[in-house]
Protein backbone atom coordinates (compact mmCIF):
# COMPACT_ATOMS: atom_id res chain seq x y z
CA UNK A 1 0.00 0.00 0.00
CA UNK A 2 0.96 3.33 -1.01
CA UNK A 3 0.96 5.62 1.98
CA UNK A 4 2.84 8.68 0.42
CA UNK A 5 4.22 9.68 -2.88
CA UNK A 6 6.26 12.46 -4.54
CA UNK A 7 3.57 14.91 -6.06
CA UNK A 8 3.27 15.29 -9.34
CA UNK A 9 4.24 18.59 -9.69
CA UNK A 10 7.20 18.12 -7.94
CA UNK A 11 10.68 17.00 -10.02
CA UNK A 12 12.74 13.59 -8.30
CA UNK A 13 15.24 16.06 -8.49
CA UNK A 14 17.51 15.85 -5.23
CA UNK A 15 17.23 19.50 -3.98
CA UNK A 16 20.76 21.51 -3.21
CA UNK A 17 19.83 22.92 0.25
CA UNK A 18 21.77 22.39 3.47
CA UNK A 19 21.03 19.64 5.93
CA UNK A 20 17.68 20.45 7.92
CA UNK A 21 16.59 23.28 5.71
CA UNK A 22 12.56 23.44 5.09
CA UNK A 23 11.87 25.05 1.60
CA UNK A 24 12.28 20.84 0.87
CA UNK A 25 8.58 20.49 2.64
CA UNK A 26 7.48 23.89 1.28
CA UNK A 27 8.05 22.83 -1.68
CA UNK A 28 6.22 19.91 -1.68
CA UNK A 29 3.06 21.83 -0.08
CA UNK A 30 3.28 23.96 -2.98
CA UNK A 31 3.31 21.20 -5.64
CA UNK A 32 0.32 19.50 -3.48
CA UNK A 33 -1.58 22.35 -3.93
CA UNK A 34 -0.95 22.77 -7.30
CA UNK A 35 -1.80 18.79 -8.43
CA UNK A 36 -5.04 19.15 -5.45
CA UNK A 37 -6.13 21.99 -8.42
CA UNK A 38 -5.53 20.17 -11.06
CA UNK A 39 -3.67 23.24 -12.64
CA UNK A 40 0.16 21.60 -12.83
CA UNK A 41 -0.24 22.17 -17.35
CA UNK A 42 -1.71 26.20 -16.93
CA UNK A 43 0.83 26.98 -14.07
CA UNK A 44 3.95 29.64 -14.09
CA UNK A 45 6.45 29.69 -11.28
CA UNK A 46 8.74 32.47 -10.65
CA UNK A 47 12.04 31.97 -9.10
CA UNK A 48 13.44 34.59 -6.92
CA UNK A 49 17.26 34.92 -5.92
CA UNK A 50 18.20 33.46 -2.96
CA UNK A 51 18.75 30.34 -1.49
CA UNK A 52 15.70 28.70 -3.74
CA UNK A 53 17.17 30.07 -6.70
CA UNK A 54 17.16 26.89 -8.17
CA UNK A 55 13.30 26.19 -7.28
CA UNK A 56 12.70 25.80 -11.62
CA UNK A 57 14.55 22.26 -11.02
CA UNK A 58 12.18 21.02 -8.71
CA UNK A 59 8.42 21.83 -9.79
CA UNK A 60 7.42 20.41 -13.24
CA UNK A 61 5.83 23.58 -14.25
CA UNK A 62 6.85 26.13 -16.37
CA UNK A 63 9.19 28.65 -14.09
CA UNK A 64 11.03 32.07 -14.83
CA UNK A 65 13.84 33.39 -12.93
CA UNK A 66 13.26 37.17 -11.42
CA UNK A 67 16.32 39.53 -10.95
CA UNK A 68 16.74 39.96 -6.70
CA UNK A 69 13.46 41.42 -5.80
CA UNK A 70 11.47 41.56 -9.14
CA UNK A 71 9.35 38.33 -8.92
CA UNK A 72 6.06 40.17 -7.85
CA UNK A 73 6.70 42.30 -10.83
CA UNK A 74 7.45 39.41 -13.50
CA UNK A 75 4.10 37.93 -12.13
CA UNK A 76 1.92 40.91 -12.93
CA UNK A 77 3.34 40.64 -16.25
CA UNK A 78 2.98 36.99 -16.81
CA UNK A 79 -0.92 37.02 -15.57
CA UNK A 80 -2.06 40.09 -17.35
CA UNK A 81 -0.35 38.64 -20.56
CA UNK A 82 -1.59 35.74 -20.26
CA UNK A 83 -5.10 35.80 -17.69
CA UNK A 84 -5.97 31.88 -17.84
CA UNK A 85 -2.69 31.11 -16.72
CA UNK A 86 -1.92 30.18 -12.73
CA UNK A 87 1.35 32.40 -11.53
CA UNK A 88 2.98 32.25 -8.52
CA UNK A 89 6.21 33.32 -6.89
CA UNK A 90 8.36 31.35 -4.42
CA UNK A 91 10.53 33.78 -2.35
CA UNK A 92 12.72 35.12 0.45
CA UNK A 93 12.75 37.73 2.79
CA UNK A 94 16.05 39.15 1.54
CA UNK A 95 14.64 39.13 -1.89
CA UNK A 96 10.75 40.12 -0.98
CA UNK A 97 10.91 42.34 1.91
CA UNK A 98 14.59 44.27 1.06
CA UNK A 99 14.98 44.94 -2.58
CA UNK A 100 11.86 43.91 -3.62
CA UNK A 101 9.53 45.39 -1.19
CA UNK A 102 8.45 48.15 -3.62
CA UNK A 103 7.03 45.34 -6.11
CA UNK A 104 5.36 43.56 -3.01
CA UNK A 105 3.75 46.36 -1.95
CA UNK A 106 2.26 47.63 -5.16
CA UNK A 107 1.34 44.28 -6.61
CA UNK A 108 -0.61 44.19 -3.30
CA UNK A 109 -1.90 47.39 -3.00
CA UNK A 110 -3.78 46.94 -7.17
CA UNK A 111 -5.08 43.41 -5.72
CA UNK A 112 -2.84 41.69 -8.68
CA UNK A 113 -4.20 38.27 -8.92
CA UNK A 114 -1.26 36.46 -8.51
CA UNK A 115 0.08 33.97 -5.46
CA UNK A 116 3.29 34.63 -3.67
CA UNK A 117 4.99 31.98 -1.44
CA UNK A 118 7.03 34.04 1.11
CA UNK A 119 9.67 32.16 2.74
CA UNK A 120 11.13 34.08 6.13
CA UNK A 121 13.75 32.81 8.19
CA UNK A 122 15.39 35.65 9.60
CA UNK A 123 18.37 36.06 7.71
CA UNK A 124 20.02 36.18 4.05
CA UNK A 125 20.96 32.46 3.38
CA UNK A 126 22.66 31.93 0.11
CA UNK A 127 24.70 34.62 0.83
CA UNK A 128 26.35 33.58 4.31
CA UNK A 129 24.12 34.42 6.86
CA UNK A 130 23.89 38.42 6.30
CA UNK A 131 21.46 40.49 8.54
CA UNK A 132 17.91 40.12 6.40
CA UNK A 133 14.97 42.60 6.99
CA UNK A 134 13.49 40.27 9.27
CA UNK A 135 16.15 39.22 11.57
CA UNK A 136 15.45 39.43 15.44
CA UNK A 137 16.30 42.34 17.36
CA UNK A 138 19.90 41.21 19.24
CA UNK A 139 19.85 38.07 16.48
CA UNK A 140 23.73 37.85 15.44
CA UNK A 141 24.58 37.02 11.88
CA UNK A 142 27.70 37.91 9.60
CA UNK A 143 26.76 41.29 9.61
CA UNK A 144 25.76 41.72 13.04
CA UNK A 145 28.04 40.06 15.06
CA UNK A 146 27.12 41.85 18.19
CA UNK A 147 23.01 41.23 17.52
CA UNK A 148 21.19 43.40 15.59
CA UNK A 149 20.70 46.95 16.96
CA UNK A 150 17.63 48.19 16.61
CA UNK A 151 18.72 51.93 17.14
CA UNK A 152 21.29 51.86 14.36
CA UNK A 153 19.06 49.26 12.02
CA UNK A 154 15.96 49.31 13.11
CA UNK A 155 13.14 46.65 13.40
CA UNK A 156 12.26 43.67 11.71
CA UNK A 157 9.32 44.11 9.13
CA UNK A 158 6.47 42.17 9.72
CA UNK A 159 5.15 41.98 6.54
CA UNK A 160 1.67 40.57 6.58
CA UNK A 161 0.44 43.12 9.35
CA UNK A 162 2.15 46.08 6.98
CA UNK A 163 0.13 44.94 4.07
CA UNK A 164 -2.85 44.02 5.79
CA UNK A 165 -3.27 47.62 6.19
CA UNK A 166 -3.71 47.93 2.88
CA UNK A 167 -7.05 48.16 0.99
CA UNK A 168 -6.11 45.51 -2.00
CA UNK A 169 -5.27 42.26 -0.83
CA UNK A 170 -7.59 39.54 -0.96
CA UNK A 171 -5.67 36.68 1.32
CA UNK A 172 -2.75 37.20 3.65
CA UNK A 173 -1.62 34.12 6.17
CA UNK A 174 1.58 33.47 8.17
CA UNK A 175 2.31 29.89 8.83
CA UNK A 176 5.14 27.83 10.13
CA UNK A 177 7.01 24.62 9.25
CA UNK A 178 8.57 23.38 12.36
CA UNK A 179 6.04 20.80 13.76
CA UNK A 180 3.25 18.71 11.95
CA UNK A 181 0.55 20.75 13.60
CA UNK A 182 1.86 23.60 11.92
CA UNK A 183 2.53 21.91 8.67
CA UNK A 184 -1.09 20.97 8.20
CA UNK A 185 -1.76 24.55 8.47
CA UNK A 186 0.24 25.67 6.18
CA UNK A 187 -1.19 23.22 4.07
CA UNK A 188 -4.54 24.51 3.82
CA UNK A 189 -3.17 28.36 3.51
CA UNK A 190 -1.19 27.67 0.44
CA UNK A 191 -4.05 25.40 -0.96
CA UNK A 192 -6.37 28.74 -0.55
CA UNK A 193 -3.91 31.23 -1.73
CA UNK A 194 -3.35 29.05 -5.54
CA UNK A 195 -7.52 28.33 -5.03
CA UNK A 196 -8.24 31.96 -4.64
CA UNK A 197 -6.15 32.88 -7.66
CA UNK A 198 -8.19 29.88 -9.57
CA UNK A 199 -11.10 31.89 -8.31
CA UNK A 200 -9.98 35.21 -9.86
CA UNK A 201 -10.43 36.54 -6.10
CA UNK A 202 -7.05 38.23 -6.26
CA UNK A 203 -3.34 38.95 -4.51
CA UNK A 204 -2.76 36.05 -2.17
CA UNK A 205 0.41 35.89 -0.19
CA UNK A 206 1.22 33.58 2.34
CA UNK A 207 4.26 34.27 4.55
CA UNK A 208 6.35 30.78 6.26
CA UNK A 209 8.34 31.27 9.31
CA UNK A 210 11.07 28.58 8.25
CA UNK A 211 14.41 27.48 9.38
CA UNK A 212 17.99 28.01 8.52
CA UNK A 213 20.55 25.73 10.58
CA UNK A 214 23.15 26.33 8.78
CA UNK A 215 23.22 30.65 9.02
CA UNK A 216 22.08 30.31 12.57
CA UNK A 217 24.63 28.26 13.64
CA UNK A 218 22.30 25.58 14.87
CA UNK A 219 21.56 21.71 14.68
CA UNK A 220 18.28 21.08 12.59
CA UNK A 221 16.45 20.42 15.81
CA UNK A 222 17.43 23.22 17.57
CA UNK A 223 16.40 25.44 14.74
CA UNK A 224 13.31 24.07 14.78
CA UNK A 225 12.63 24.92 18.84
CA UNK A 226 14.20 28.38 17.58
CA UNK A 227 10.88 29.00 15.47
CA UNK A 228 9.08 28.27 18.36
CA UNK A 229 10.95 30.27 21.13
CA UNK A 230 11.94 33.24 18.56
CA UNK A 231 10.62 33.70 15.60
CA UNK A 232 6.78 33.21 16.27
CA UNK A 233 6.59 35.26 19.33
CA UNK A 234 7.62 38.02 16.82
CA UNK A 235 6.30 36.73 14.11
CA UNK A 236 2.43 35.96 15.11
CA UNK A 237 0.53 32.69 13.20
CA UNK A 238 -2.82 33.73 12.13
CA UNK A 239 -5.13 34.97 9.12
CA UNK A 240 -4.02 38.71 8.68
CA UNK A 241 -6.35 39.24 5.79
CA UNK A 242 -9.77 37.62 3.89
CA UNK A 243 -11.53 39.36 1.94
CA UNK A 244 -13.85 36.50 1.21
CA UNK A 245 -14.45 35.50 5.06
CA UNK A 246 -15.18 38.80 6.00
CA UNK A 247 -17.63 39.03 3.03
CA UNK A 248 -19.39 35.55 4.08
Amino acid sequence: MIVAKRPNSLTATPTHYCPGCTHGIIHRLVAEAIDTLGIEGRTIGVAPVGCSVLAYNYFSVDMIEAAHGRAPAVATGLKRAEPGNIVFSYQGDGDLASIGMAETVHAAARNENITIIFVNNAIYGMTGGQMAPTSLPGQVTQTSPYGRDVTQCGYPIRVCEMLSELEGPEYLARVAVNNVKNVNAEKKAIEKAFRNQVEGKGFSLVEVVSGCPTNWGMTPQAALKWIDDAMIPYYPLGVYKDRSAKEA
